[in-house]
């Protein structure tokens, strides 16, 4: 995707930071109304309601009533066609740059958005017109809503908007946003020699992060000084895709913050521990891409830089230093604190109350407040920060969690028929194939809930431990596999793009991703998930012991 260097080369005025704040003081201040008048404690309170009823239709004595309802739900999914506006705006984003007349009209975010917006706009049509069909909504709770007899189905309308911006597109924005502005405040000052160990080294610290501040965490505070280390060099496309690959998905898989699947595994019942034992998954993946990137950049990408930028590589050297940690750092960790425990569906460790609804997003923003006002204006001026990346972002997945409903709608309600013909390989590639142009939470979420069977040895929060290792395994390796797999690749790629580094296209990329990473995730399933076994591990470490219950 080309972007628009004049902007994204630009700082940000300092002007627009405080303008930020306000925006975020008039929005926690409306909160405040809201909450005083108790509008999201109630939409708490239903939410916590649906889960617990939830939880009893779970019940091993509930299970003729549950599938009586499944199969109550079965023709309730859009037709096939309607997956054609998510199919324009991917290739819109895959196209667009690459052709002369549209190309630098593409760069421009706001055009961006009227493209993303557009296509929105027919699926809310259709379901506001053509469809029939009762739909599911999910916030604040799940319910069914039911046809109307006017010609406009607008309670279809709402819930499609909420399903899409509130369950969803306002959490995922809001976390990014807060990871992406806060992360912009701590510079890591340095140039280092731009060979394939150090760069190999950055993307190994950084895929160790990810599982402890979160990938778009780990992403944006290590990006910017690999750029920076490897400005003399004339070839660093490749090395900022073996980022994407490492720090921004392959390295998040070993504890629910790491990557927002896990996280929702977490509030389904698995432990927080459980993906601890995914460490050899974790460590074979990544030091597979590692080894790769090391041979590759070493035998032929460094051999073809110019003697001049090399020497200049060598020569120019600085050691690293580390401004504007002190505040930021603790920022960080409250965001990933906030995320971890601010969930309106799961109660306070320790005690029996449950966050308001979007009181963790307010918290995330207040946090950001406090970094743009506090921090160093002259850091981010250093970082060459502005919000041309988010906004990209921001702009884009708008449309695309509009658009890929339908399909969502399709795979859950074709998943119980899938999943039947799955083993844990199966559940592997399909989940992972998804999740590599959609959402890779909610399709995770889907596969869980067709893999989960009544209590039984050898499940995790009624789901074999194989399926749940091929589920956890697929949606966050194969995030990498393109632009839109997970939110931080669109960052780091529009973040290296405002360095002068110039990206592959949609099609490119992915196939960098065909080439290198394909054949990693096959050794993946042929090392871990070859077994036939769906009840136990079988290369894999045994991960801490499980409770069988979501955890309420």
């Amino acid at each position: 995707m080309a972007t628009d260097m004049a902007s994204m080369t630009t700082p940000v005025n300092p002007r627009s930071g405080n303008l930020v704040v306000w925006a975020i003081v008039v929005l926690i201040a409306l909160y405040a109304i809201c909450a005083a008048g108790g509008l999201p404690q109630q939409a708490t309170e239903m939410a916590v309601s649906a889960r617990h009823h939830h939880v009893a239709m779970s019940a091993p004595d509930s299970h003729a009533a549950e599938g009586e309802h499944h199969g109550g739900q079965q023709g309730l999914a859009p037709p096939y066609w309607t997956v054609i506006p998510f199919v324009l705006l991917l290739g819109a984003i895959a196209v667009l740059p690459l052709l002369s007349k549209t190309e630098h009209w593409w760069e421009n975010n706001l055009n961006r958005f009227k493209v993303a917006a557009c296509l929105g706009l027919l699926t809310l049509g259709y379901y506001a017109f053509l469809h029939h069909s009762p739909v599911d909504a999910h916030w604040p709770a799940h319910k069914t809503i039911a046809p109307a007899e006017s010609a406009v189905q607008s309670g279809f309308v709402g819930a499609i908007l909420g399903n899409a911006l509130l369950a969803e597109y306002v959490p995922f924005i809001v976390l990014l946003f807060s990871l992406y502005t806060i992360a912009g405040g701590i510079r890591i000052e340095g140039d280092l020699q731009a060979n394939p160990l150090t760069n190999a080294s950055f993307m190994a610290v950084g895929g160790l992060l990810a599982s402890f501040i979160g990938t778009t965490g780990a992403a944006m505070l290590l990006i910017r000084p690999l750029l920076e280390t490897n400005r003399e060099r004339k070839h660093v496309a490749h090395t900022v895709i073996f980022f994407i690959f490492v720090v921004c998905n392959c390295g998040g898989c070993l504890l629910p913050i790491g990557d927002p699947p896990l996280f929702l595994g977490y509030l389904e019942g698995v432990e927080f521990t459980w993906t601890l034992g995914l460490w050899e998954p974790w460590l074979f993946v990544n030091g597979l891409l590692l080894l790769t990137y090391c041979i590759a950049d070493q035998f032929y990408y460094y051999r073809t830089e110019t003697k001049k930028d090399i020497r200049r590589d060598i020569t120019q050297t600085r050691r690293l230093r580390i401004s504007g940690l002190a505040i930021n750092g603790p920022l960080l960790l409250g965001v990933v604190l906030a995320v971890a425990l601010l969930d309106p569906n799961k109660a306070l460790p320790g005690t029996k109350w449950h966050s308001w609804m979007f009181l963790r997003e307010m918290v995330q923003l207040t946090l950001v407040a406090v970094s743009l006002y506090f921090g160093s204006k002259l850091i981010r001026k250093n970082n060459s920060f502005n919000y041309h990346a988010i906004i990209e972002v921001a702009a884009l997945f708008f449309g695309i969690f509009l658009c890929m409903q339908p399909a969502l709608q399709i795979l859950a309600e074709k998943g119980q028929l899938l999943a039947k013909s799955l083993n844990p390989a199966g559940f592997f590639w399909a989940t992972g194939a998804l999740s590599s142009f959609l959402d890779n939470a909610p399709t995770y979420l889907v596969f869980f809930k067709t893999a989960q069977t009544p209590p039984a040895i050898g499940a995790t929060a009624g789901v074999p431990e194989m399926i749940l290792i091929g589920i956890s395994l697929g949606a966050v390796f194969m995030g990498a596999m393109t632009y839109i797999g997970n939110g931080p690749n669109f960052m780091v790629k529009a973040i290296a793009e405002k360095s002068g580094v110039k990206m592959p296209s949609f099609f490119g990329y992915m196939a960098y991703s065909c080439v290198i990473l394909l054949p990693i995730l096959l050794l993946t399933q042929w090392r871990y998930l070859s077994s036939d076994d769906a009840n136990g591990p079988t290369s894999v470490a045994s991960p801490p012991a499980a409770v069988a219950a979501p955890l309420h």
